[in-house]
């Protein structure tokens, strides 16, 4: 039997200019779609997991072309709740060199962001699941919202759901402080916590002593009391915390570290020449379901979590388009990227 896993979030229109265009520039845009939990369900779907992807979309054509998206890769919309006025919308404008990336987000009154308790029936969506992910960015869209997530997490406590969440702080969403409350009182039904380098210090004043991500100084070892801290204000199983060293907006350096059970294991590093860096962070949280399902021991999760998410920067879109096996032969140390025949 498949493992089954649950995520919850929105989906999103993605708008952007072809190439590297400003959104100034721009007379035509791209469509794709995407948004954190979703991306994190097509990664597992493309792994092989049984995938629900709960949320609310208009009934309109839009909404459905979301939905049909999602159905294209496997991920079962079953849960996928019908109404509202809009699908919420960003526009990507992508960086090049030293000028960063841009997003410019359109999705105040999306119909996520008006869905009510009733909309999901978090019993019956939990029937046979193992797993439930959320980010941070889903309790951000309103305190509806923030009940509802608080009240999928308790169902999943009681159905003995391992629940992961994505810190995954927005600043055009809410304050650091708003973000802090609402966290603080979901994290503590979380088992598997993720981070980027930056999350902690914005949601919870946690900081890395000697790193500053804007100058591109992160160093691994500093985070090791982060994910200590972590650990004991809110009880977590595990905490995974990226680690991206920005050299420009098309190269960085990408690893990881994870904290289990009192012992820290940091990832290879990878150099990544970048096609496309959003969603990178949900491809991580993808892998690391997926390894943590699959039974790996923390080294080998941790090298796959951190081999998916470098393979979903050399692709276009949110989501990340890679087998089960394209991660595995790169975590087992086949990077050359040399042509297969």
């Amino acid at each position: 039997m498949k493992k089954r896993v649950i995520t919850f979030g929105e989906i999103m229109l993605r708008l952007e200019p072809e190439w590297y265009l400003r959104l100034v520039q721009a007379d035509r845009f791209q469509v794709t779609y995407g948004g954190g939990e979703a991306n994190v369900a097509v990664s597992l779907a493309n792994y092989g997991f049984d995938v629900a992807f709960v949320s609310k979309v208009p009934k309109h054509e839009i909404g459905q072309a979301a939905v049909n998206e999602l159905r294209r890769y496997g991920v079962d919309t079953e849960y996928v709740a019908r109404g509202g006025d809009r699908l919420g919308i960003y526009f990507l404008e992508k960086g090049a060199s030293q000028r960063p990336s841009k997003v410019v987000y359109d999705r105040a009154g999306s119909s996520i962001a008006t869905a009510e308790a009733q909309d999901f029936d978090w019993k019956e969506i939990f029937a046979d699941a193992q797993w439930f992910h959320f980010t941070g960015i889903t309790p951000a869209l309103g305190d509806g919202l923030a009940d509802i997530c608080l009240e999928a997490c308790k169902a999943a406590k009681r159905a003995g759901v391992t629940i992961s969440c994505d810190l995954n702080y927005r600043n055009k969403l809410w304050s650091k402080e708003k973000a802090g409350k609402v966290m603080g009182e979901l994290c503590r039904y979380v088992d598997v916590c993720i981070a980027n380098e930056e999350d902690a210090a914005d949601v919870f004043g946690i900081r890395a002593r000697g790193a500053d991500v804007a100058k591109g100084e992160v160093d691994g070892e500093s985070y090791k009391d982060v994910a200590k801290q972590l650990t004991e204000r809110f009880g977590f199983q595990k905490v995974a915390i990226t680690l991206r060293r920005s050299i420009s907006a098309n190269d960085n350096e990408w690893s990881a570290m994870l904290l289990q059970e009192g012992a820290y294991y940091f990832s290879k590093k990878y150099a990544v020449h970048i096609v496309d860096r959003v969603g990178g962070g949900d491809s991580f949280g993808g892998g690391l379901i997926a390894a943590e399902l699959l039974g790996y021991g923390p080294q080998e999760a941790i090298e796959f979590a951190v081999a998916a998410s470098c393979l979903k920067h050399t692709i276009e879109g949110d989501m990340n388009h890679v087998s089960l096996d394209e991660v595995q032969k790169l975590a087992g140390g086949d990077g050359s990227g040399r042509v297969q025949r």
